[in-house]
């Protein structure tokens, strides 16, 4: 183990004690209340980054670099990297570590850095979540646990970002996406783990603004963030008081979805639907329908890299690629 994890674990249950200190003497200082400022704030669009690889299928940081420098005219809060869409269980762990540094040397200082640092134990997710941490990574974005979903009851998973929120140098999100792990992160959790000074907030990618809406309702006291996980219900996630959005097609359509993101904080509500509809139908495209490779796609009739996927995943059929393309033109994007 190198020296610097060494220190850094040695250290950890003290300076977990001193930003948990920190952070309640400052909850004590000034009560949070419905409306207030939060202590980082995540409102606005997020990319979920994709990975780019070569014909060989290793990443290729330079592609990377060129598809960060582009989104970087694009008025994006931040990016995510190492989520669901970034290929994140087909990278080694060394390969993690190197796409978050490579990241974080591109990106412009004033973009907030999240990156997915999840693990299926509880220690393995503490110890990358470190890493991304020294990395350069702003916060940490932390999936939940599944493999063996039987067990993850809300106990069970309180307890597990109860011990990542307090070992953890930089805030984390929660990530709750059921279409990949089978499990939903239950609300009762939610409100409880909301009141940990370290977790900020979680990307919510089920869809369910019923359930949104109460995770902002519930919440509503604490320094607790709720961000959209789709396009597709952008608009009414922010109509139940979301702050933001980790949209996968903001790697094709980043300037529409920002522009989504500000005409509903300013009100503008008619404009707003016109704007969701049209991008219901490439969002599900490029997520459900076609996924990654679809995704990679129809970056690259937007001038950016997408190239291939790491197997398993397999390229679009020319069929699928035409229909992906009809999606995108049926609604005016092509």
């Amino acid at each position: 183990m190198a020296f610097s994890t060494l220190l850094t674990s040695s250290l950890r249950p003290a300076l977990a004690a001193l930003r948990w200190a920190a952070r309640s003497q400052r909850r004590e200082l000034s009560t949070p209340r419905q409306g207030s400022e939060p202590s980082l704030n995540l409102g606005g669009i997020f990319p979920p980054l994709a990975t780019p690889f070569s014909p060989t299928q290793e990443v290729d940081y330079a592609q990377l670099e060129g598809n960060l420098r582009r989104y970087a005219s694009i008025p994006f809060r931040g990016l995510v990297v190492l989520g669901s869409n970034g290929e994140y269980p087909y990278l080694a762990p060394r390969e993690r570590v190197e796409v978050v540094s490579c990241a974080r040397r591109t990106l412009p200082r004033d973009r907030l850095l999240l990156a997915g640092s999840g693990c299926e134990s509880t220690q393995a997710t503490i110890e990358l979540t470190v890493s991304m941490a020294e990395a350069g990574a702003d916060v940490a974005l932390v999936v939940t646990p599944c493999y063996y979903r039987g067990a993850m009851t809300t106990a069970a998973l309180v307890h597990h970002y109860t011990e990542v929120g307090d070992a953890s140098p930089i805030p984390v999100v929660l990530y709750s996406v059921p279409a990949n792990t089978g499990l939903d992160l239950p609300m009762e959790a939610v409100i409880t783990l909301a009141q940990h000074p370290n977790i900020i907030g979680i990307k919510d990618s089920g869809g369910d603004i019923t359930r949104m809406g109460l995770m902002v309702h519930k919440t509503r006291q604490e320094d607790f963030q709720v961000l959209a996980g789709s396009a597709s219900f952008l608009l009414a996630s922010y109509a139940v008081g979301a702050s933001g959005g980790v949209c996968a097609l903001a790697n094709v359509l980043g300037d529409p979805l920002c522009q989504l993101d500000q005409l509903c904080r300013k009100g503008q509500w008619q404009e707003a639907r016109d704007l969701q509809h049209r991008l219901i139908e490439p969002n599900t495209a490029v997520t459900r329908r076609f996924g990654i490779p679809g995704l990679k796609k129809a970056m690259e009739w937007f001038g950016y890299y997408g190239g291939p996927c790491r197997a398993p995943l397999a390229p679009l059929s020319p069929a699928q690629v035409e229909e992906l393309r009809s999606t995108f033109s049926a609604n005016g994007w092509l």
